[in-house]
């Protein structure tokens, strides 16, 4: 932009959602790296030894899961879904720690601007973004399908 057109001014709301944002990927960014470097010193153990994992990548995702279950695991049902939280003294689930941070950082975003929407009497945006934050929530959890197949 030019000096005579310096762009769209950028409003505290945006701010706000841009530093909860960066936060959170930075702290999900920290999770992952140090889950995966103890996954792979060997310090959190995992289901799934690393020397038998050659055995099961021809599998597809769903055969994966239940011949790794079977060996390994021993669980009722395939680890599918929020189950991972059951299995996360394994090194190899652990991981997934990092990414649930990364994924629930839209909604924290989310909430924290309908806080600050709230606080300025923008009840219309702050409704919006209440509404997202539910939406966000129930999908999270499962409650609300899209309808995958499979």
């Amino acid at each position: 932009m030019s000096a005579d057109h310096p762009g769209p001014a950028v409003d505290g709301i945006q701010l706000l959602y841009a530093r909860v944002l960066a936060g959170g990927v930075a702290l999900s960014a920290a999770v992952l790296l140090a889950t995966f470097a103890l996954y792979l010193s060997g310090a959190a153990a995992p289901a799934v030894p690393l020397a038998e994992l050659p055995k099961y990548w021809g599998l597809s995702a769903p055969e994966y899961l239940r011949a790794t279950n079977d060996a390994f695991l021993h669980h009722e049902h395939a680890i599918t879904g929020w189950s991972w939280a059951s299995v996360l003294g394994c090194g190899d689930y652990l991981c997934y720690l990092g990414i649930a941070l990364l994924s629930a950082t839209t909604i924290v975003c989310y909430a924290t601007v309908t806080v600050a929407l709230l606080k300025r009497r923008d009840l219309i945006y702050a409704g919006m973004t209440a509404v997202e934050v539910v939406i966000l929530i129930l999908a999270a959890t499962g409650i609300v399908d899209a309808g995958h197949a499979g």
